[in-house]
């Protein structure tokens, strides 16, 4: 009989947001999962949990990913988690999901904490219909999502690093100045910070307070 694949979701920033079935999860697999085995082992040891670490990113080759469906279908189960937030957002966690499905390996979400679903709860507009499109391209293709992004009749959500929010941001200026914006930055740490205004509001606040930590932008249509 198989093992499980248990996708577990961790938190953001904030160790406190954990879940309590996460929790219970971590305690009882085979081993983890994980992108970066650093992050990872700090989460654990802070919630005394002392597990076997495997490490899983977006250059790990398919042999690696079929070493992990070897041990899952030889009767293992596994926990599989990013570094912050919900596995399958925009890290390499869709292609062990999918080839553990293949195998008719039973698949359980342990549902959590996700920087989309946070900085939505507070952006105070119509969510009925949004639109997630991951990190913008560094270079090539970057003009073409940000036009898409200003062209779209409904909210999209979209993240961006410290390196480059100020170029983000300039890009909505420059397409869209009117459009309002609700931008998180560092979210349920110490120095949460969530901005809403024009993108050229935006900066001016960041301007006065940091461009340090990770941003997620909402863009209202």
């Amino acid at each position: 009989m198989s093992g499980t694949l248990y996708v577990v979701a961790t938190p953001i920033g904030n160790l406190g947001d954990i879940t309590l079935r996460a929790v219970e999860i971590l305690k009882t697999v085979a081993a983890v999962v994980c992108e970066d085995t650093r992050v990872t082992q700090k989460l654990l040891q802070h919630y005394g949990i002392d597990k076997p670490l495997c490490s899983y990113h977006h250059h790990s080759t398919d042999k690696v990913t079929n070493g992990l469906v070897d041990r899952l279908r030889a009767g293992e189960s596994l926990a599989y988690v990013t570094d912050a937030g919900t596995p399958g957002v925009a890290d390499p966690a869709g292609k062990l999901v999918a080839a553990a499905a293949v195998s008719d390996i039973p698949i359980v979400p342990i549902p959590g904490v996700s920087a989309v679903t946070t900085i939505l709860s507070v952006a105070g507009i119509n969510l009925q219909e949004f639109v997630f499109l991951g990190y913008p391209p560094h270079k090539k293709g970057r003009v073409k999502f940000f036009n898409e992004v200003v062209a779209s009749s409904k909210p999209v959500v979209f993240y961006e690093s410290t390196y480059r929010i100020n170029k983000a941001l300039f890009e909505l200026e420059k397409l869209a100045p009117s459009k309002k914006l609700i931008v998180g930055r560092e979210l349920t740490k110490k120095f949460e910070t969530i901005y809403r205004g024009t993108p050229a509001e935006v900066l001016a606040a960041l301007q006065q307070t940091s461009t340090l930590g990770e941003f997620v932008i909402v863009v209202a249509p």
